[in-house]
């Protein structure tokens, strides 16, 4: 997936979350090393089909640091490779992963099942939980997020069609606010620095 859309990632969630703050770039000082939201926002809520076989909300992980990724199973670069990255992150935190959410967002409610999500996120991690919807539910939630996604004619024939979508990761405190975004091919020891200085946090 060449095409994956990294424009919007940094822009439009200033329009998507509010205007009445600020967007930081990353930066090397001390806090959070990904770009920040100043001040943190009420992360938008949704409620969508987990691959838990349950219904699956952000209110549901109070309490933890949620990283929430937007992609799709069919995807044959950029998706696997930040799963895999993320899979490197968990073993990094240790036992402290036990407080950490990854929750997956798809952007391809056609092939994306719950249950075709929870086979593909098992490969990486078990306790990775995926989400889908209707379209309708999975636009809105893109929209309130800033993510963006295109449906494209795919390289690869026997796929059909592949989904360009902005690939950054949104990192969501304990209190269920929207503190990070974290472009991709951000290295792994900065966002496990990131998530434990979420976790110190508290609840």
């Amino acid at each position: 997936m060449k095409k994956t859309l990294l424009v919007g990632a940094l822009v439009l969630p200033l329009v998507a979350l509010g205007t009445h703050f600020a967007f930081r770039p990353p930066r090397a000082e001390q806090g959070l090393r990904s770009g920040t939201f100043e001040p943190p926002r009420e992360a938008p809520a949704f409620s969508l089909d987990g691959s838990n076989g349950k219904k699956l909300s952000l209110r549901d992980h109070l309490g933890k640091v949620v990283i929430l990724e937007v992609g799709y199973t069919f995807c044959e670069d950029v998706c696997p490779v930040t799963l895999a990255h993320l899979t490197a992150v968990y073993k990094k935190l240790g036992s402290a992963a036990r407080d950490v959410q990854l929750i997956y967002v798809t952007v391809d409610p056609k092939r994306d099942s719950p249950e075709r999500l929870r086979e593909h996120l098992a490969a990486f991690n078990p306790s990775f939980l995926g989400a889908t919807g209707n379209p309708d539910e999975l636009a809105a939630v893109r929209e309130t997020y800033g993510v963006v996604a295109e449906q494209v004619v795919s390289r690869n024939q026997a796929l059909g069609y592949e989904v360009s979508h902005s690939s950054s990761l949104y990192l969501v405190d304990r209190q269920g606010k929207v503190r990070g975004l974290t472009p991709f091919g951000t290295p792994a020891d900065d966002i496990v620095h990131d998530l434990e200085l979420l976790l110190k946090m508290g609840p």
